[in-house]
C-alpha cells in the first residue's frame, strides 16, 4: 500500500486543509466527506474520457438520479415540501436532510462537481436543474408545477434554460424569438432560434425566454414559457462545437411554429425579465464556484509539475521566477476563494428578496473576478508546463484543456465586461437609494 503524501499546495480550499473557518458546520463537513468519494467513483474517474468523447453515458445521469443528488444544484433553501411529497427526504443516501441544505452545502456541491478540473461533465448533469427548474418552482402556476416538476425533480426528465440567441447574449432584452397566441387561444406559437444552450440536446423541456410584447418593447415584452423540446413538432436541435466543456451539450435550437399549451406560461405575461433576474445571483455564484475550483486544479497541477520537473540542472521550483508566478496566482486564488465562501455564507443569512437587491452588483463582480483569476492560473499552468502545456496529450493534457475552458467561465452568465459595468451601476443605484432614504429620515426628525 503506497504511503500517503501531503496535499499539493493550493489543491484544496483552506477549510479542507484542517484550517479554521467561521462558515462550515459539522453538517457541511459531513456532506463534503460523503460527496468526494461518491463523485470520484461516479464522475471524476472518467471525466476526461467522457469530455473527450463529448457525451456522458446515460447511466451517469441515472446514478445521480438514484442518489437524489441533482436537487443539490437548486438554489437554497430547497423546495422541501415538493421534495418530501416526491419521497426525497435526504440527498446522497442520507448525507444531508433536504431541510438542512443551505447555500454553503450548495457551494460545496458546486466545488466538488468540478474537482476533475473539467466543467463539461458536471454541467451536462446539473445546468437544467440549477437554472431552468428554479423559474418553474418560483413562478409557475400550480397546474404547471404539478404537470412538470415531479419528472424534473426526480430526474426522470431533463430541462435547460434557453435565453441566449444568435443576436442576443448578455443583452437579454434584445431577444427576438416570438410567442403569439393561436386563434383559438389555447396555444402559444413559438418561432425563433436559441444558441449556446447548455445540455439542450438532451432536454425534454426548456424554460425559454420569448417575446410576447410588440417589437421594440425591450425587457417589458419578455415572457417565460416551458417549451417541450425532444421529439416535439417544429423543434430542431443540433450540437455546437465549442472550445471547451465539450460534454456539456452546447446546442443550437430552431423553433418553427412550435405549439405550446397556453398554460405553459411561467408566471405572468411580459414579466419574464423580472423573473430571469431573480436567477442571476445563484447562476453567477455557481459559475464563480466552478471557475474557482478550475483555477485551483490548474495551479496545483502546475505546482506538482514544477516540484519534479528539472531544467538547467535543478527542479523548476528552485527558480525564483517560477516561485514568483506561483505566488502571484496563488494569492489571487485564495483571495477569490475567501470571497466566494463569504458570498455563500451571506446567502444563508439573507432572505432571497434582500439578497437579490444587495448582492446583485457584487455577485456580478464576483463572477467576473472568478473568470479573471481562472485565466491567470491557467496562464501560469501552461507557461510552467512549457511545451507540454501546449500539447493535447501527455503530461500537460489537463492544463491545455483548462486553458481552453477559461472563456467558458468569462462569457456565460453575462460576459465579463458587461458584468463589470453592471456591478458598478448597481452599487451606484443602491448608494443613491440609501442616501435618499437617510435624507428623508433626517428630514422627518426636523
Amino acid at each position: 500500500m503506497p504511503a500517503e503524501t501531503a496535499p499539493i499546495p493550493f489543491s484544496d480550499p483552506p477549510y479542507l486543509l484542517s484550517l479554521p473557518s467561521p462558515y462550515f458546520t459539522p453538517s457541511h463537513l459531513k456532506w463534503q466527506a460523503a460527496l468526494r468519494p461518491w463523485l470520484q467513483t461516479h464522475l471524476h474517474d472518467h471525466a476526461l474520457e467522457w469530455d473527450q468523447s463529448g457525451t456522458l453515458p446515460p447511466s451517469v445521469f441515472a446514478a445521480f438520479a438514484k442518489a437524489n443528488l441533482l436537487p443539490a444544484a437548486l438554489p437554497s433553501p430547497l423546495p422541501v415540501a415538493w421534495l418530501k411529497k416526491l419521497g426525497i427526504d435526504t440527498l446522497l443516501n442520507g448525507a444531508v436532510k433536504v431541510e438542512e441544505f443551505d447555500a454553503l452545502h450548495g457551494y460545496i456541491f458546486g466545488d466538488e462537481m468540478v474537482r476533475s478540473g473539467l466543467a463539461g461533465p458536471g454541467a451536462s448533469l446539473t445546468t437544467g436543474m440549477a437554472f431552468g427548474v428554479p423559474l418553474i418552482l418560483k413562478f409557475g402556476s400550480e397546474e404547471l408545477k404539478e404537470r412538470v416538476l415531479p419528472g424534473l425533480l426526480r430526474a426522470e426528465k431533463r430541462a435547460c434554460i434557453a435565453i441566449t440567441e444568435p443576436d442576443a447574449g448578455s443583452d437579454v432584452a434584445g431577444i427576438l424569438t416570438t410567442a403569439v397566441r393561436s386563434d383559438d387561444g389555447r396555444e402559444w406559437i413559438v418561432n425563433g432560434t436559441k444558441k449556446w444552450i447548455t445540455n439542450g440536446i438532451w432536454s425534454d423541456y426548456a424554460s425559454m425566454a420569448v417575446r410576447t410584447g410588440p417589437p421594440g418593447s425591450g425587457a417589458a415584452g419578455i415572457s417565460l414559457l416551458v417549451v417541450p423540446l425532444k421529439n416535439h413538432p417544429g423543434v430542431t436541435m443540433r450540437r455546437l462545437s465549442v472550445s471547451g466543456t465539450a460534454s456539456s451539450g452546447t446546442t443550437y435550437i430552431e423553433l418553427d411554429d412550435v405549439r405550446v399549451p397556453i398554460t405553459n406560461l411561467i408566471g405572468e405575461e411580459n414579466q419574464g425579465m423580472r423573473y430571469i433576474m431573480t436567477n442571476f445571483n445563484h447562476e453567477r455564484l455557481a459559475v464563480a464556484t466552478g471557475a474557482t475550483r478550475q483555477a485551483r486544479v490548474a495551479l496545483s497541477t502546475a505546482f506538482e509539475y514544477v516540484l519534479k520537473r528539472e531544467a538547467f540542472g535543478r527542479p523548476l521550483i528552485d527558480q525564483p521566477v517560477v516561485r514568483h508566478r506561483l505566488a502571484k496566482a496563488g494569492a489571487l486564488l485564495e483571495s477569490l476563494t475567501a470571497w466566494v465562501e463569504q458570498f455563500a455564507f451571506m446567502m444563508t443569512k439573507l432572505p432571497h428578496q434582500q439578497a437579490d437587491v444587495l448582492l446583485g452588483g457584487p455577485t456580478a463582480l464576483l463572477k467576473a473576478q472568478a473568470g479573471m483569476v481562472f485565466k491567470e492560473c491557467a496562464d501560469t499552468a501552461v507557461l510552467l508546463f512549457g511545451g507540454n502545456g501546449y500539447t493535447k496529450t501527455g503530461q500537460g493534457q489537463l492544463v491545455e484543456m483548462l486553458y481552453r475552458e477559461v472563456m467558458g467561465a468569462r462569457i456565460p452568465g453575462g460576459s465579463e465586461d458587461v458584468l463589470l459595468d453592471l456591478a458598478v451601476r448597481q452599487l451606484v443605484k443602491i448608494y443613491k437609494t440609501q442616501t435618499k432614504m437617510l435624507e428623508a429620515a433626517a428630514g422627518s426628525k426636523l
